[in-house]
C-alpha cells in the first residue's frame, strides 16, 4: 500500500484589486479560504491582502522561498486597512500638488501605506528625465514617514486608475489582468480590426490588451486560408483577395467589379507571375 503524500497549503494573495498574485504558505492557517484577508510579510513592509485561490500541493513541490501567512486579518486589522487608505489618498492628492507646483511633468497614479504605516509608496508615470527627490523628500517630511517613489509604465498606471474601455465595460487590466502580455499591429491585423488608433489603443495609449483575447483563434483559423492580395481562382474568374472571415471559413474576393464571398474550398491560390486568364465574352 502507498504511502499518502504529505500535503501543504498554499494560498495566492492579492493586495490591490487587479493587482499581481503572489504566493503564500498557508500552513498554519489550513482552514483558510478564498475571499479572507490575511496578514503577511512582503518587501515592501506589512501587509494585509485578500486570499484570491488556495491549492494543497505535495510538500516536496512546495517552493522553499514561499513566505508563511502570519495571522488571519481580524475586524481590527481591516479597521487599519482603511484607515491607512483613506490617508493614502490624501499623500497621494498632496504629492500631484507638489508636482503641479514644480512644473514637473509626473502623473502620480496612487498611493499606498504599509499596514504599520511606517511607510509609503507612490507609484508614478513619466517620461521626463527631472529628479523627483525633492518632493520625495518634502512629502517625507510633512507626512512623518519614510517614503518611496516607484514609476510604472503607462499601462500599471491606467490599470491603477480604473474607469472604462470604449465596449462600455470596465477596463480589462483593473478587473482581472494581473500581467501584462504582449500585443502587436499583427494581431489587429488578424482580427479585421480597423487599424484607426482610436479603434486599437486603449486608454494607455498603447495597444488594447484584449486584441489578444482571441488572436490565437483567428491565426488557427486563417492557416489555410490564401492572403489577403493574393491571387486567386474562383468559380466566377480570376480575382484578388481582399478579406478574409477566418471564423466563417470564408474568403472575399474581388472579381472585376464584384466583392464575391465565397467559401475557402471555392477559391483556388495562383502562383506568383501567373498571367490572368482572358475574361471570355458570352
Amino acid at each position: 500500500m502507498e504511502q499518502e503524500q504529505e500535503t501543504v497549503l498554499v494560498v495566492g494573495i492579492r493586495f490591490q484589486r487587479g493587482g499581481k498574485i503572489y504566493a503564500f504558505s498557508a500552513s498554519d492557517e489550513t482552514d483558510i479560504v478564498a475571499g479572507d484577508f490575511a496578514v503577511v510579510n512582503t518587501a515592501w513592509g506589512r501587509q494585509v491582502g485578500q486570499v484570491v485561490y488556495t491549492r494543497e500541493v505535495r510538500a516536496d513541490e512546495q517552493r522553499n522561498d514561499l513566505k508563511p501567512i502570519l495571522c488571519r486579518a481580524t475586524g481590527a486589522d481591516l479597521a487599519l486597512r482603511q484607515h491607512w487608505e483613506e490617508k493614502a489618498q490624501q499623500a497621494l492628492e498632496r504629492a500631484r500638488d507638489l508636482a503641479k507646483s514644480r512644473s514637473l511633468p509626473v502623473k502620480f497614479a496612487a498611493a499606498e501605506y504599509t499596514h504599520d504605516g511606517k511607510r509609503l509608496t507612490n507609484l508614478y508615470e513619466s517620461e521626463a528625465k527631472e529628479s523627483l527627490q525633492g518632493i520625495q523628500k518634502s512629502l517625507s517630511r510633512s507626512l512623518r514617514v519614510r517614503v518611496e517613489l516607484r514609476q510604472v509604465g503607462p499601462r500599471d498606471r491606467a490599470k491603477l486608475l480604473d474607469g472604462y474601455g470604449t465596449c462600455g465595460e470596465p477596463r480589462c487590466c483593473s478587473r482581472f489582468l494581473s500581467t501584462f502580455t504582449p500585443v502587436s499591429i499583427r494581431m489587429a491585423k488578424a482580427q479585421g480590426v480597423s487599424l484607426t488608433p482610436s479603434e486599437i489603443t486603449g486608454m494607455c495609449g498603447r495597444l488594447r490588451c484584449c486584441l489578444t483575447y482571441e488572436y490565437k483563434m483567428y491565426a488557427e483559423a486563417s492557416k489555410n486560408l490564401p492572403k489577403r492580395r493574393a491571387r486567386v481562382s474562383t468559380p466566377y474568374g480570376t480575382g484578388r483577395v481582399v478579406d478574409l472571415l477566418p471564423l466563417k471559413d470564408v474568403v472575399v474576393v474581388q472579381v472585376q467589379d464584384r466583392r464575391i464571398e465565397l467559401s475557402a474550398e471555392d477559391v483556388e491560390l495562383l502562383p506568383a507571375g501567373q498571367p490572368q486568364p482572358k475574361r471570355r465574352d458570352k
